[in-house]
């Protein structure tokens, strides 16, 4: 139901190949992001949010190049003031925190954006706008789990377990966001061409 290794790789490749072709800087950042898999723009949206620390939904320079360098995105002082300006659009020095989002996530079409909140809404059972555990009980059956049939894990280890699939490493907190699994897909999408390939994988795995 998450990205499968096959998709990761494929990420991970298409991603590695823009960063040396792309000359568009948006495209450039969200490469070197996907490159970390399909969680890396999730990731960097996480790490700004830490360091928004008036809550204003804004960077400021020295926000995004803090958040850039800690992200380990190998751009120079000089590379960073540049990629701000692409981002600032009315040059009032900050950037809209969603509007940056908006623009790195990977495009999808109206259709596969479509199957994306299909899936969340059949997770979401009591409709709150976010996935935890409870919502999955029913839903996704641990049965056939090795370290379900071996003891190991208990059903609300397991269900925890794969709702860290969607979120960032390292900060995951079983709650995941219509946000997020956006997030998740779009960049899932970006290493499927094919329409009808999306489709299938949508509807076969949550069985839409």
């Amino acid at each position: 139901m998450a990205a499968t290794a096959r998709h990761q790789e494929e990420l991970k490749r298409k991603a590695l190949k823009a960063i040396q072709t792309s000359t568009d800087p948006v495209e450039v950042l969200r490469a070197k992001c996907l490159a970390r898999g399909a969680n890396g723009i999730h990731g960097l949206s996480r790490l700004f949010k830490i360091m928004d620390d008036n809550k204003n939904k804004k960077l400021d320079l020295e926000e995004f190049r803090k958040g850039i360098n800690e992200y380990g995105l190998n751009y120079t002082k000089d590379e960073i003031s540049e990629l701000f300006k692409v981002f600032d659009r009315d040059s009032s020095g900050q950037i809209d925190f969603d509007e940056f989002l908006e623009r790195l996530r990977p495009p999808m079409s109206k259709s596969r954006i479509e199957l994306v909140c299909q899936a969340f809404n059949k997770l979401d059972k009591n409709k709150d706008g976010k996935i935890e555990i409870s919502d999955l009980k029913g839903v996704y059956n641990v049965k056939q789990h090795p370290k379900f049939l071996n003891g190991e894990w208990s059903e609300d280890q397991i269900l925890r377990k794969f709702l860290d699939t969607f979120d960032t490493k390292g900060s995951e907190d079983g709650v995941i966001s219509r946000d997020e699994f956006i997030h998740y897909y779009s960049s899932v999408s970006a290493s499927i061409d094919n329409d009808a390939y999306f489709d299938l994988m949508m509807r076969t795995n949550w069985k839409l």
